[in-house]
């Protein structure tokens, strides 16, 4: 581990890359911003359009399909909010700062809470207990797939839970008293705001809801996130799980893999995760190209989602007999690292 006294620095390695080149893939684009944006928006508005026409009209069994598509969709809504918590979608500022509001509230995610965890999660990325947004050993067990990837029924009450705490301006647990030190109540009240916009919005649409009897509104909005999040589960888990902490070095502690361009797109390109750790000012449909750019030096790359989980589970089996041990990615041997022993 490579860190200075103050616990401020971690001095990571990254691939080197051209000035010219670097430039070129921070490029943001409103254009392109907006093609994320709303397309992951307009699959949403069409599965839910369709499960409203289907209302009266067809069967119950191709409104259950239509919300199950809906919901598989609107559960990668925390990654919408994750890029655009970078601010890296968008060149113009504002259309960032609308769109994160917009996923935010639909996915019942604090987004001001997820900034201040988020940013210090890539300054000190498995470097606990500076980062304890993720810590290793990530325990994931077979059943939890299906208690959370159809109905999430306790992933929903966590949630408002949350929200109601958040609320109140109550703060716990060793992460969130880092985060927003009870001496200083100005770092939290952003989240405490935030918080009360998501209850009453949704409290709203609710009370909007019984009184006109559009019953399958808020199963559309405020319960959207927490059903059909299988697909979302398969992809978001890999993201450092079985890898190692305590290493300098993206490569080691972040996995990425290829998939097939739709789910890439609803990932939000998020499979490219140790390319977005090693240059997060990168806007996530470059990050293609960035990896094209630094594969030389990249591990083995598993493509698709069934190659990927192939190799995880190998870890997770290794790991319940050696509850400590943690993968060692193989690096190509041109790399530059300094970073190849942990």
């Amino acid at each position: 581990m490579v860190k200075d006294e103050n616990s401020a620095h971690i001095k990571w390695y990254r691939t080197p890359l051209g000035r010219q080149t670097l430039a070129g893939l921070n490029t943001r684009s409103d254009a392109k911003g907006f093609l994320q944006t709303l397309g992951h928006l307009g699959l949403m508005s069409l599965t839910g359009g369709l499960a409203l026409h289907a209302v009266g009209r067809w069967p119950w069994w191709t409104i259950l399909s239509f919300l199950f598509l809906h919901g598989t969709l609107a559960s990668f809504m925390i990654n919408a909010v994750h890029e655009l918590v970078h601010r890296s979608v968008f060149r113009t500022q504002l259309f960032n700062d609308l769109f994160v509001r917009v996923f935010a509230f639909l996915g019942w995610i604090n987004f001001k809470h997820f900034s201040a965890s988020h940013m210090r999660h890539h300054q000190f990325t498995l470097h606990p207990p500076d980062d304890l947004e993720v810590v290793l050993p990530i325990r994931l067990m077979a059943q939890q797939f299906f208690q959370t990837g159809f109905i999430n029924v306790r992933g929903g009450y966590d949630v408002l839970r949350t929200a109601v705490r958040h609320a109140r301006g109550k703060f716990e647990g060793e992460w969130e008293k880092k985060l927003f030190p009870l001496e200083q109540p100005e770092k939290g009240r952003p989240v405490v705001l935030w918080a009360r916009t998501l209850i009453a919005g949704h409290v709203i649409i609710l009370v909007i809801s019984v009184y006109l009897g559009w019953w399958l509104l808020p199963v559309l909005t405020g319960l959207a996130p927490f059903y059909g999040s299988w697909l979302f589960f398969l992809c978001n888990n890999t993201q450092h799980i079985g890898l190692q902490d305590n290493v300098p070095d993206f490569r080691l502690c972040c996995r990425t893999f290829t998939v097939n361009p739709l789910v890439e797109f609803v990932y939000w390109h998020m499979n490219y995760h140790t390319e977005h750790h090693m240059y997060a000012a990168v806007p996530c449909y470059n990050l293609v190209a960035l990896h094209r750019a630094i594969k030389h030096e990249l591990p083995p790359t598993p493509h698709g989602l069934h190659a990927t989980w192939r190799e995880i589970a190998a870890i997770l089996r290794i790991q319940k007999v050696l509850p400590d041990y943690q993968h060692i990615v193989p690096l190509p041997q041109t790399t530059s690292s300094a970073a190849r022993v942990r």
